[in-house]
C-alpha cells in the first residue's frame, strides 16, 4: 500500500472530511507507516468522526479491518458519551 500524504497547511487544497479520513486510515493500516506519522495522523482521523457520523457514513459503510473497526467503534462511543453529557448541561 502506498503512503497517502495529507495536504500541508501551506497548500490551497482543502480536503473533505471523507478524504482526510480515508487518507489517515490508509496510513494507519499500512504496517510500513512510521510511529511518528501514526501519532500525527491518528488525531486527524479522530477529528473527522463527528462530521462523518453526522453525515451517516458509518450507517452506510462498514470498516472491513477488524482492529480499525473496533478502535473506531470505541472512538464513536466516546463521542456519543460526550454528546449526551453536553446535552444535559
Amino acid at each position: 500500500m502506498s503512503a497517502i500524504e495529507l495536504p500541508t497547511s501551506n497548500t490551497e487544497f482543502h480536503s473533505s472530511p471523507l478524504e482526510t479520513f480515508v487518507a489517515c486510515a490508509h496510513q494507519l493500516l499500512d504496517p510500513a507507516t512510521p510511529e511518528s506519522v501514526r501519532k500525527r495522523v491518528e488525531p486527524a482521523l479522530v477529528a473527522q468522526l463527528p462530521v462523518l457520523r453526522a453525515l451517516g457514513m458509518f450507517d452506510l459503510f462498514e470498516v472491513r479491518d477488524p482492529a480499525m473497526r473496533a478502535w473506531l467503534g470505541n472512538e464513536l462511543l466516546k463521542l456519543k458519551t460526550w454528546d449526551s453529557r453536553m446535552a444535559s448541561v
